[in-house]
């Protein structure tokens, strides 16, 4: 025990002697990534998901808006046919650089707080889907305070009608006519939306994705890809089809007074349903359901299979730098 005791101490005294520690090892986030690692993966694939998308999102955001508004009616067809007649295709992508303006950051806060909730929530049990419902939430609660305001923006050059000349415009106009608090008048309606959206939406990728793997483990790697895009295209629609009423609640407030559309008294939820019943029925809550789940399938594909693909370089690349770091 001595000589053990002795060899020990003059180790520790030895100044040639380093311990074997790695700092960026050390402050990696779970899945061998760094946090600001999520949020770039997160952003670049919620810039390729609504950019891509963004055409059949503008025809839903002309569906559910009510009033005189050019499109009465909930036929899909009927919106594109009216869109493309009144004011041609380039209509289909008005407001495009609002949702770039926001899409980004808001994904890249709704990714990294998803990863670093799921790591801690989790704990042993990394298929546990409560853990990735409640971190869904956390996500969507965070990036809809980043996103909600350019949502706003972004809806309203939508409809058109040469209401606004651009972002910019619609910006200095909604301060100045209607005050700050415009631009989160939907915020409420945004989270009590997005979170029973995102906690589907997560738990139904993350089953989905352990599912198909399970299946055919030993080709799961090669077709990492697919399993991705099928399992967030399942997650997207389905979360998609039961949220659709309160996205109808969300474009009517953020559209209130745009194009003929309705301005309502107070943002109480209970109200604009009110209104919507009365003016159009039940269906009306309804309005946009298939453009909107046409969106949510494919765009939640590319957005997770972006998503995996961006941490799989990351991943590769701090392996090789690890590698060639570590002695």
């Amino acid at each position: 025990m001595a000589a053990e005791a002795a060899a020990t101490t003059t180790k520790f005294q030895n100044p040639d002697f380093r311990a074997d520690f790695h700092p960026d090892i050390a402050v990696m986030a779970h899945d061998g990534l760094h946090f600001w690692q999520f949020m770039i993966a997160g952003s670049i694939a919620g810039s390729v998901e609504h950019m891509a998308m963004f055409p059949v999102d503008t025809i839903k955001t002309h569906m559910q808006a009510l009033g005189s508004c050019p499109i009465k009616s909930v036929s899909v067809t009927h919106a594109v046919r009216s869109i493309l007649q009144s004011e041609g295709p380039s209509a289909l992508y008005r407001g495009i650089a609002a949702m770039g303006l926001g899409a980004g950051p808001a994904h890249a806060v709704y990714f990294s707080v998803y990863e670093v909730c799921k790591k801690y929530l989790s704990g042993s049990n990394p298929n546990n889907s409560i853990a990735h419902a409640v971190s869904g939430v956390c996500a969507t609660v965070c990036s809809d305070a980043v996103f909600t305001p350019m949502d706003m923006v972004k809806q309203r050059l939508q409809l058109g009608n040469n209401t606004y000349k651009g972002v910019w415009d619609c910006v200095k106009r909604v301060l100045r006519e209607e005050g700050f608090g415009a631009f989160y008048a939907s915020y409420r309606t945004t989270v009590l939306m997005n979170a029973p959206f995102t906690a589907v939406h997560f738990a139904t990728y993350e089953a989905t994705k352990r599912g198909l793997m399970e299946i055919s483990p030993e080709s799961a790697n090669d077709e990492r890809l697919v399993v991705h895009a099928t399992a967030g295209a399942a997650a997207g629609a389905l979360a998609a089809s039961v949220t659709t009423p309160l996205d109808v609640v969300k474009t009517q407030l953020q559209c209130q007074g745009v194009c003929g559309c309705d301005r309502f008294k107070t943002g109480s939820i209970g109200h604009v349903i009110r209104t919507i019943v009365k003016k159009d029925g039940y269906r009306g809550l309804m309005r946009g359901w298939i453009p909107r789940m046409l969106f949510h399938a494919p765009a939640a594909a590319i957005c997770w299979s972006t998503y995996e693909a961006s941490k799989a370089y990351f991943q590769e690349l701090n392996g090789n730098t690890n590698s060639g770091t570590v002695t």
